[in-house]
C-alpha cells in the first residue's frame, strides 16, 4: 500500500533514514527532532537521541518544543548538567552526528542562524547559535535538513554562526580534535553532500517528481549534479502513518490548556 505524500513529509522521511540503530544523535529542535524521532519509532529504535538540555537517550512521546520541554526530561534514561554535556559527551567525541536546522546556508555549508544583512545594522536579528557551533565542531559527522529556497540557500551566508567548510572550502584542513563535518544536506526537494575535493555542496539525489531546473531556481548560486545522479526512494505507508500520528498527538498535546496540562 502506498499513500500520496508531501514534499515536507518526503523531506523528513529521508532525514529519518539517514540515521541508523545504535547511532548516537545529538538532536535540534524543529525539523531536525521530527526526523530522529521518526527515526527512532520505526527502523532505528535503538538509535540514541541527546538533547542541549542533557537529556540522555530520550524517549518523547510528542516532539518538543524546545529543549526545555518536560517531555525530554521525562521520558530520557538520565538527564545530566550542560556543563557535562558538552565537556564530556560532545567534546569528548561521544556523538556520532549532529542533526541540525538552519535559516541560511551556503554552498560550502556554513549554517547562519544569527542575523540577515549586515552585522551592524541587520534587517532580522535570529535566536542565536546555541550548541550548533559545539555540535558541528565536535560531532563525528554532521546531518542538516531545512526547505529549499533562494533566501536560505544563498552562496555566502551573511553572517557564519556554524562551520561548514569555511568560506573557501578549506575551514577544517589541518585543524585538530574537530569532526568530519556536513556530511547530508536534506531538503524537500533533494539530498545533497559535499564534494569530495572542493567541499561545494552538489546534488546527489532527487525526490520523486522533482527536477534539475526546480533545485537550481532554488539555489542561490550555480548548484553542480552528481554524474550519477539517485533518485530518492518514496516513503512507505509506514513511515507516513507513524509520522503523521506522531504530529497529530504532539499538535494534540501542545493545544491543551496549561491548567489541563498540568492536572494530568
Amino acid at each position: 500500500m502506498t499513500l500520496e505524500f508531501t514534499s515536507s513529509e518526503m523531506m523528513t522521511v529521508t532525514a529519518a533514514r539517514a540515521l541508523s540503530n545504535g547511532m548516537t544523535c545529538f538532536v535540534g529542535i524543529g525539523l531536525p527532532s521530527e526526523a530522529a524521532n521518526l527515526a527512532r519509532l520505526t527502523h532505528a529504535p535503538e538509535v540514541v537521541l541527546i538533547y542541549e538540555s542533557g537529556t540522555l537517550q530520550t524517549r518523547p512521546d510528542i516532539l518538543p518544543l524546545s529543549i526545555g520541554d518536560g517531555e525530554l526530561c521525562e521520558s530520557a534514561l538520565t538527564t545530566v548538567a550542560v556543563p557535562e554535556m558538552f565537556r564530556y559527551w560532545l567534546q569528548g567525541g561521544h556523538i556520532d552526528v549532529g542533526f541540525l536546522g538552519t535559516a541560511q546556508i551556503d554552498k560550502f555549508a556554513n549554517l547562519n542562524t544569527t542575523l540577515i544583512g549586515d552585522y551592524q545594522s541587520p534587517k532580522v536579528r535570529l535566536p542565536g547559535g546555541g550548541g550548533a557551533p559545539e555540535i558541528a565542531s565536535n560531532a563525528k559527522e554532521v546531518f542538516i535538513t531545512l526547505k529549499h529556497s533562494p533566501r536560505a540557500f544563498v552562496e555566502a551566508v551573511d553572517f557564519i554562526t556554524t562551520l561548514g567548510y569555511g568560506r573557501d572550502g578549506k575551514g577544517r584542513d589541518d585543524v585538530p580534535n574537530i569532526g568530519q563535518g556536513p556530511t547530508k544536506v536534506i531538503t524537500d526537494l533533494c539530498v545533497m553532500a559535499p564534494d569530495a575535493d572542493t567541499k561545494e555542496l552538489t546534488v546527489v539525489s532527487l525526490h520523486p517528481g522533482v527536477t534539475r531546473e526546480q533545485v537550481s531556481e532554488a539555489t542561490g548560486w550555480p548548484v553542480r549534479f552528481a554524474d550519477e545522479l539517485a533518485l530518492t526512494p518514496e516513503p512507505s505507508a509506514e513511515e507516513l502513518v507513524i509520522l503523521r500520528e506522531l504530529k497529530a498527538r504532539t499538535a494534540a498535546h501542545h493545544a491543551k490548556p496549561i491548567s489541563q496540562e498540568a492536572a494530568q
